[in-house]
């Protein structure tokens, strides 16, 4: 947690999770699953023919597009949404321009897969641009959720519709809208916990975090695919298959505003970096104890829960938790605030949040910052709830940082200063530092030194 400082790294929240590999079990038993499907839908279409194959292979072209064309969401999630809203159509589509289809789940799985694989090929033999920004078994984690997911889609709505017992139900008119957008919900919590399942996976994330992460990420760009793909499925019943450009346009420009988002949360990560840095080129700080407080942190905040979006707001805060050193006169030795009274630790934090609250971060960084040498306690004795917890694991992860800074001054070995400061920070523990960031903090300790 203490390793080589990382203060000139370009944005600080680019990936609130920690790459622990290519996946664990979760994740390649959803892999097996999705291949095996691919081969046995591609044999399927292959033994019983292709329906309708100039259609079949207008979609699995826009798919193949979308999957080249990507945009970065929150958390450095990557996202293809154009493909992917294309692929739900292909599953919910019914009758086209005016006649009906007999292309079934096996069938949009076929093609599903086949216009995925063929958006991951490289361009040229050369990979892609957007492929030297996140690691190739994630976007090959994207292709396998798309794929069951709306395999899924496809099971609850083409052998109904196929088999003719849509027609024998009322879904005349708006209930037939309301059946696809029911079967499009559906499809999205399903791959809201394909995702989940796959983060855990990969980070070692609480499912329940992950989940929440993905559920929020809904309502933003996942509410606009599920609806895109709903749209394009019933309006091909009337315009065939120019519905296709129609709404992929508007989606198209949805995307583009997703970029110019993430370019302003680039720049706010990197205005954040360069004024937390301005503690260390002034003199006040330690190289690299911003950065080191900022790893610190975001590892306990992941061993407590904390989802991607209260991980970027907590790094923001960990990052500038020393900027009111600034107003001091003469530094603290070592910028070692965890060393000051109490007193002077609260005026230092209280100085920082009023020079922070003019940068335009978010305010929810304002207030962790305030706040971070608060007690854990009322002066009545209980446990004061108001506390952020954000707060509470930046003032452990400083002292942390501060205190094994000053063991290693005396010549303790790493483990051995460790071990000391995880001691003293219990003794304060209930009053001055929360119980719950200490014992993360001390797993995390553990794991360090835990033999392979």
């Amino acid at each position: 947690m203490t390793g080589v400082p990382r203060s000139r790294r370009a944005a600080p929240v680019r990936r609130p999770y920690p790459r622990t590999g290519t996946g664990g079990p979760g994740t390649g038993a959803l892999r097996a699953a999705a291949a095996l499907l691919l081969l046995l839908s591609c044999a399927d279409a292959l033994g019983h023919g292709i329906s309708a194959p100039g259609v079949a292979a207008a979609f699995a072209a826009v798919i193949a597009v979308g999957e080249r064309v990507r945009v970065t969401l929150p958390g450095d999630r990557e996202q293809a949404p154009i493909g992917t809203a294309v692929a739900l159509a292909y599953a919910l589509l019914g009758p086209l321009h005016g006649l009906p289809t007999t292309h079934g789940a096996a069938q949009v799985l076929a093609v599903v897969g086949v216009g995925t694989l063929a958006g991951l090929v490289p361009v040229n033999g050369r990979r892609h641009r957007h492929r030297r920004r996140r690691p190739e078994p994630d976007r090959v984690d994207g292709a396998v959720r798309r794929l069951l997911t709306v395999g899924f889609a496809a099971l609850l709505f083409q052998p109904l519709y196929n088999s003719g017992a849509l027609d024998q139900l009322p879904l005349a008119g708006p209930a037939y809208g309301v059946f696809l957008t029911g079967v499009a919900v559906l499809a999205a919590l399903c791959d809201a916990t394909l995702a989940a399942v796959q983060r855990r996976a990969r980070t070692g994330l609480r499912f329940g975090a992950a989940l929440e992460d993905e559920l929020r990420s809904l309502l933003g760009i996942g509410s606009a695919i599920a609806a895109t793909g709903m749209l394009i499925s019933l309006l091909a019943g009337e315009v065939g298959l120019w519905a296709l450009p129609l709404f992929c346009a508007p989606l198209l420009l949805a995307q583009a505003s997703f970029r110019r988002a993430a370019a302003v949360r680039a720049t706010t990560g990197q205005t954040i970096e360069t004024l937390a840095r301005a503690t260390e080129v002034a003199g006040y700080t330690p190289p690299g104890h911003a950065r080191r407080v900022a790893d610190t942190a975001c590892e306990l905040g992941r061993e407590l829960g904390l989802g991607s979006r209260d991980l970027a707001l907590l790094e923001y805060a960990a990052l500038m938790h020393d900027i009111g050193q600034l107003s001091l006169v003469e530094p603290v030795p070592g910028g070692a605030t965890a060393l000051l009274p109490q007193p002077e630790q609260q005026r230092i934090a209280r100085l920082g949040s009023e020079v922070i609250s003019r940068t335009g971060v978010p305010r929810q960084v304002v207030g962790q910052v305030a706040r971070l040498a608060d007690p854990c306690r009322r002066p009545d004795g209980g446990a004061d709830r108001t506390l952020p917890l954000a707060a509470r694991i930046i003032r452990v992860a400083n002292a942390f940082d501060d205190l094994s800074a000053a063991a290693r001054g005396r010549g303790l070995t790493e483990q051995a200063g460790r071990q000391e400061v995880l001691e003293l920070l219990r003794a304060e523990g209930g009053l001055l530092y929360d119980p719950k960031v200490l014992d993360a903090l001390a797993r995390s300790v553990a794991a360090v030194h835990r033999p392979d």
